[in-house]
């Protein structure tokens, strides 16, 4: 009886909580806060597609020999370091990336992520320089029915040259776009997680990543407290 009570109690106040069963009927209305009403059959199945993975790839690495794929897989170790990392938690236990190179010499990375916007997931690439700095972002499919100009470049040009030093956080170092803030903050926080996955498998392990930029910029400040400049 109290499963009924607090399932009338959900549907009626437009919310979902996991583990909670929901009658058919009700199962494929989204409530819409910001609109007051359920948002329409033709706004659940928008889709707009920008570009495939294999055009971002082209954009994200155009001068590259060769691409490979690998296969990022985390332990509940390194799930955890990372979420400590971003700030947050996500399901995800595996990540696929995509690695350019030309001759023995790596160009740089990109990496496709699913993040939810306002209520769906949006698909996004994210390139890596070699030092460890976001170099581009592109949108590859987005399904809500507003804010796609989290696509537009003069919005995600903001993340270049954003590297996991950078709170890359709305209203702190990246400017808001009107009627997509969901987006807008979704989008940082998957470029965050991007920046943070290839530091600690790929430039860590190299040694040329955040820890030894760290290392080196303390070992910098305490020569030029001695000697001066």
């Amino acid at each position: 009886m109290f499963a009924c009570i607090a399932m009338i109690f959900v549907i009626t106040m437009g919310l979902i909580i996991p583990g909670l069963p929901l009658p058919g009927w009700a199962a494929d209305k989204v409530w819409d806060n910001e609109l007051k009403r359920n948002l329409t059959d033709e706004e659940l199945n928008h889709a707009e597609v920008f570009m495939s993975e294999e055009e971002a790839v082209k954009i994200i690495l155009p001068k590259s020999q060769r691409v490979r794929k690998e296969v990022i897989e985390l332990t509940q170790e390194k799930k955890t370091l990372i979420e400590q990392r971003i700030g947050w938690k996500f399901p995800e236990n595996a990540f696929e990336l995509y690695i350019g190179e030309t001759g023995e010499k790596i160009d740089g990375y990109a990496m496709v992520h699913n993040t939810i916007g306002k209520h769906k997931h949006m698909t996004y690439m994210v390139g890596v320089d070699t030092k460890g700095a976001c170099s581009d972002v592109e949108l590859l499919v987005f399904r809500e029915a507003r804010g796609s100009e989290v696509g537009r470049k003069r919005f995600n040009v903001q993340y270049e040259g954003k590297t996991v030093s950078d709170p890359i956080r709305l209203n702190k170092d990246i400017i808001n776009i009107t009627g997509a803030t969901m987006s807008a903050r979704s989008i940082s926080a998957g470029v965050k997680r991007v920046l943070v996955l290839v530091d600690e498998f790929y430039l860590k392990p190299a040694g040329i990543g955040s820890d030894t930029v760290t290392a080196r910029k303390s070992e910098k400040n305490v020569l030029t407290s001695i000697f001066g400049n």
